[in-house]
């Protein structure tokens, strides 16, 4: 069986709508996913690197890096409109690697995206733990230090060193929490999620509402500071600000991994991923403005850029800084909720394929969820949440999920020239184009994230490839009876 054997497009249609035991039910419509995407990425983007960005990298300009680092997920987003609505299967990126690229490729991408996904869960829920702490020092309950911290700290690139605590434990809980949630269902997650984001979205609008009207005008300017060195301010300081915020968008690609548990997907997915994505980068353009309009830019470098600017304008503003943390607190909860639902799809859809042990594709007989995968995904974020630091995994988390926009911008093309008359519910506009584009943008800002992460990134893929040449090539069912096309 060769390793560069695809699975036909029409078999991964047909695998959408078969009906049985162990499949998933649809329950999702255009609101679920649009509420799903802004879940995923209004997170710590809009409350941490908007002021970082501006401060170390862009100034006021970082209005145009937040359009650089969106323009590539509009791309990319635009891309996984057309695989979304052609293939509504669980597997996002991984499948319409397998239809376009082969099956070797499929398993790289598969893995990669666990940096996204399962990764993504821990490091955003340590960033929760710390606004958590906060919040219940705030009304005089205090989580001692050594329950809130995660036991090893980083020193340079590579070095672990021991911190005196025990555990993150508010990090673990949450995880936890949202694990029992997705495996009773995804119908329950997503009205959970709706809520949590109406919420956040309420308080970001309000920030930015009530922060406009204490705008200095004389904050932005100049507009574009002078370069002061390599990515520092100028325009090589907006490129260098995107590389950084584009952690921020991170997410809207989840979307597409409930394909399969969607009412309409043709028409549903291009609406919940362009949509999510457009009101997302609206809103992080505003807040840009509103943050660097309200102290000068310098200012923001702290871990809580939103509570500086606000204190800024004077009393007049105290009483959202209160509002403030209870937004990043379930902003936060929102992100690891949908990237916890992410990754069990993925492994459930690769199990199918084989090139997974059976385990990871068990659906629940009540529940109709992954389950298994579910629990696996969990315990594997909560151990990652609770032991290590937050920096530790940040950048690979936006190596991985560039990488995966890279091929599937890529696939697009592919699948374009060699089968140009499938029906595609929806098609991406102005091919070759777009996803050229795609390729060069998100190319850039990985070529941008160091050389210590495409190491790290070069380790993890040796891995994955042990495994698939170990496991997975000799037990896919990637065969002729399946309608798998082989080269």
């Amino acid at each position: 069986m060769s390793i560069w054997s695809k699975k036909s497009v029409l078999s991964l249609q047909a695998e959408a709508t078969r009906e049985g035991g162990n499949e998933l039910v649809r329950s999702l419509g255009a609101l679920n996913l649009t509420m799903l995407g802004i879940g995923a990425i209004i997170g710590a983007g809009i409350f941490v690197l908007t002021g970082t960005a501006a401060a170390q990298h862009a100034g006021p300009a970082i209005v145009i890096s937040f359009l650089l680092a969106g323009s590539g997920c509009l791309f990319a987003g635009l891309c996984y409109a057309e695989f979304a609505s052609m293939i509504p299967v669980a597997g996002s990126a991984y499948t319409y690697g397998y239809a376009t690229l082969g099956e070797l490729i499929a398993w790289i991408i598969g893995w990669d995206l666990i940096l996204e996904y399962l990764f993504a869960a821990s490091t955003v829920a340590v960033g929760w733990s710390g606004y958590f702490t906060r919040l219940m020092s705030d009304i005089g309950i205090p989580i001692p230090p050594a329950l809130s911290n995660a036991p090893f700290s980083v020193q340079g690139t590579h070095t672990l060193i021991p911190t005196g605590a025990i555990i993150n434990l508010p990090a673990v809980l949450l995880v936890l929490a949202m694990t029992i949630l997705l495996i009773i269902g995804i119908k329950e997650s997503a009205r959970l999620n709706n809520f949590i984001v109406f919420v956040k979205i309420a308080i970001v609008c309000a920030v930015i509402g009530f922060g406009f009207m204490f705008v200095d005008p004389a904050n932005w300017r100049p507009f574009i500071p002078a370069e002061e060195g390599p990515g520092v301010f100028g325009w090589s300081g907006i490129a260098a600000g995107a590389g950084v915020i584009f952690f921020a968008y991170i997410g809207f690609d989840a979307v597409s991994t409930a394909a399969q548990e969607t009412k309409n997907p043709q028409r549903d997915m291009p609406i919940g991923i362009l949509a999510s994505l457009a009101i997302c980068t609206v809103l992080y353009i505003l807040m840009s403005l509103v943050l660097t309009g309200l102290t000068p830019f310098r200012n923001l470098d702290v871990a809580e850029p939103v509570y500086v600017a606000l204190a800024a304008a004077g009393p007049s503003l105290a009483w959202l800084k209160y509002s403030t943390t209870i937004g990043a607190v379930f902003g936060l909860a929102s992100v690891v909720l949908v990237m916890l639902m992410a990754q069990p799809r993925i492994f459930y859809t690769m199990s199918r394929d084989g090139l997974l042990p059976p385990v990871f594709g068990k659906v629940h007989p009540r529940f109709r969820t992954p389950w298994l995968a579910s629990i696996i995904t969990g315990a594997v974020a909560m151990a990652v949440a609770g032991l290590f630091p937050i920096g530790l995994l940040g950048q690979l988390v936006s190596i991985g999920t560039l990488f995966a926009f890279v091929i599937v911008c890529a696939g697009i093309l592919v699948l374009r020239y060699r089968e140009p008359d499938l029906v595609r519910p929806f098609r991406t506009p102005w091919v070759p184009f777009v996803p050229v584009m795609g390729i060069l943008v998100c190319g850039y800002l990985m070529y941008h994230l160091g050389i210590d992460t495409w190491v790290r990134l070069g380790v993890w893929l040796a891995i994955g490839l042990a495994i698939y040449f170990g496991y997975g090539k000799h037990h896919s069912r990637a065969a002729h009876k399946d309608g798998t096309e082989v080269d």
